[in-house]
């Protein structure tokens, strides 16, 4: 229970609404709670008027218009409660949801790597939901309870403390008996949740890896485990719909002790002439009043405790700290970078790994220069550009630009003056336009125009129906390999930034479209610090500077022509795509 405590700054924000919403409910139960005193006084008053034979009809219609006036009245205290209590837990489920995914998208990346979407798919839906019901529900009907169960106690006690004493002792049952369920309640619905998290991850990955399926021919085993993960969901259900059907037969058992109890001692009393049949009438009614705070209460224990095992797993989420954030040492004062970039004795090694990725990279971009990467597969290149804008943070050494620690340098000004092409392109369920406009403020079309141009996209334009307006479907599904790059490179270069890195970049494009836009960034890389990695020779041959890595460590460094003089692995790699070229001309 205590992870709900973190739901109180929220509730804050909304404190004027609970208080309306509060004070609708006591008044609501004011003007109910008094109804059985008159129903009693009514039928006294027609008891006496039969006996003497005296019946006074203005009376009876003057109990009526009470009963019905204050009827209303409760009706409309009602109305204004779940206009305030229950519309405000809306407006803070809409609060929880938008600060959980801003605080998704300040995480690490190491984080999403070893976090399956669906589990994160299952928080920010029937996690919140559930913690939704406690601020509605949760806030509403105990409120209502307390408020209730004290008014209509009070009343009684007025009307015969003794009975009332007997009637309220299987109360304590109630509460002993809710208190033992809502624990198992707890865990259950905890462990049906984490069991929701593998099946929406499940069902994620389905249809993400639909062509994967297709082409294996395994929808019948992916059907198969989806039951499997099904059942299993179905069967945490039922044990759990088990453990909160045991709360409810017991509520009325109880209470139907107490009613018992009040017709049989209530009725001696009228019998012994100690008690008038109005004041059993309304005594009895008022018990009666007392079923729904029974059954509310277990109702709100079910809502509590699976709020609260859904708070948790929330709050595990929340807790994180992102690895990759700014400093306390912090530069405000810089509010643009040149683009010379230098790695200074930098080591790095992933969080669960042994072996360093990265061993002792001493090197120096000047700002305007390009910078190519090549190596054999595994060799560290996408992790050293990965450091640049700070995915992840250096084990040991430092990178620095324009002479400062990227640590020091806000990250906003950092990303936002990098343009990153990563090897695995990523398009959204957009229009093409906005998809290469995506890392930029404004749209502009010209803009637009330019960036595709550059990238070798415009002359595919005329294959999609709308052009620009064309939507390319989940992760750009309707385009090529190469069409997909070449839109990731558009977003790039439209965002002119002072940094460019094109991870493989052009890995999916043919030798002549390749040709072609390396054409037209070379005009656009010029006074621009672009960073290249690629495998092919072609690619990398007009750097001013050629790295190659092997084994996480810079092995060979040079130009083209120095390093096809002196080099070993760029030489071979030279050598075997010379090979590769001669074997697919013949």
């Amino acid at each position: 229970m205590k992870s709900l405590l973190r739901l109180i700054p929220y509730l804050n924000r909304y404190k004027k609404s609970l208080l309306i919403g509060l004070i609708a409910i006591i008044g609501s139960n004011i003007f109910t709670v008094i109804q059985p005193h008159f129903v009693g006084r009514a039928i006294d008053d027609l008891k006496y008027g039969l006996e003497s034979k005296n019946l006074d009809s203005f009376s009876l219609l003057y109990y009526a218009i009470i009963i019905v006036g204050f009827t209303l009245i409760a009706g409309v205290m009602s109305f204004i409660t779940r206009q305030t209590i229950i519309v405000t837990s809306r407006k803070i489920e809409y609060d929880l949801r938008n600060d959980f995914l801003a605080h998704l998208q300040k995480l690490h990346f190491s984080f999403f790597q070893n976090t399956p979407t669906g589990d994160l798919m299952a928080h920010a839906t029937n996690d919140i939901s559930a913690v939704r019901n406690v601020l509605g529900p949760g806030i509403m009907y105990p409120a209502d309870t307390i408020v209730t169960f004290v008014m209509v106690l009070t009343m009684m006690i007025l009307k015969d403390w003794r009975l009332t004493l007997l009637a309220l002792i299987p109360l304590p049952l109630v509460s002993f008996a809710v208190y033992k369920l809502g624990k198992l309640i707890n865990v259950k619905f905890q462990e049906r949740q984490e069991h929701f998290s593998k099946l929406t991850g499940r069902a994620q990955e389905n249809l993400s890896g639909i062509r994967v399926i297709k082409a294996y021919v395994r929808e019948d085993y992916e059907i198969q485990t989806f039951k499997n993960l099904s059942w299993e969901y179905l069967k945490k259900n039922l044990v759990l719909a088990r453990y909160q059907s045991i709360i409810w037969p017991t509520m009325f058992l109880l209470v139907g002790i107490s009613l018992v109890v009040t017709i049989y001692f209530g009725g001696i009393r009228v019998i012994e002439n100690k008690m008038s049949i109005g004041t059993l009438t309304a005594f009895f009614a008022y018990l009666m009043m007392l079923i729904w705070p029974m059954i509310a209460f277990g109702w709100v224990t079910n809502i509590l405790q699976q709020g609260a095992a859904s708070m948790k797993r929330i709050s595990k989420i929340l807790d994180i700290v992102p690895e990759i954030r700014n400093s306390e040492n912090l530069d405000l004062s810089i509010k643009d970078i040149n683009g010379e970039i230098e790695f200074q004795n930098v080591n790095f090694k992933y969080k669960d790994s042994q072996n360093p990725i990265l061993k002792n990279i001493n090197l120096k971009i000047p700002a305007g220069k390009t910078l190519a990467i090549v190596g054999y597969t595994g060799s560290g290149k996408s992790t050293l550009v990965s450091l640049i804008p700070r995915l992840y943070d250096v084990t040991e050494g430092k990178i620095l630009i324009d002479g400062k620690d990227i640590r020091v340098i806000p990250i906003e000004i950092l990303r936002k003056n990098i343009g990153f092409v990563p090897q695995e392109t990523f398009l959204f369920s957009e229009t093409i336009a906005n998809n290469i406009a995506y890392g930029v403020d404004e749209i502009d079309n010209e803009e637009i125009i330019y960036s595709a141009d550059a990238a070798q996209l415009s002359k595919d334009l005329d294959e999609f129906p709308k052009g620009f307006e064309t939507i390319i479907g989940e992760r750009g599904i309707t385009l090529s390999g190469g069409q997909k790059q070449r839109v990731s490179i558009a977003r790039a270069i439209i965002r002119n930034p002072k940094i460019l890195i094109l991870d493989d970049a052009l890995s999916s494009v043919d030798t002549y479209t390749e040709e072609a836009i390396l054409q037209k960034l070379r005009a656009i890389m010029k006074n621009r610090t672009s960073i290249i990695i690629s495998h092919r020779i072609s690619t990398v041959k007009d750097a001013d500077t050629i790295i190659v890595l092997h084994d996480g460590q810079i092995v060979e460094q040079g130009t083209h022509e120095e390093l096809l003089e002196y080099g070993k692995i760029y030489k071979d790699l030279y050598n075997k795509q010379l090979l590769e070229e001669e074997l697919e001309k013949l």
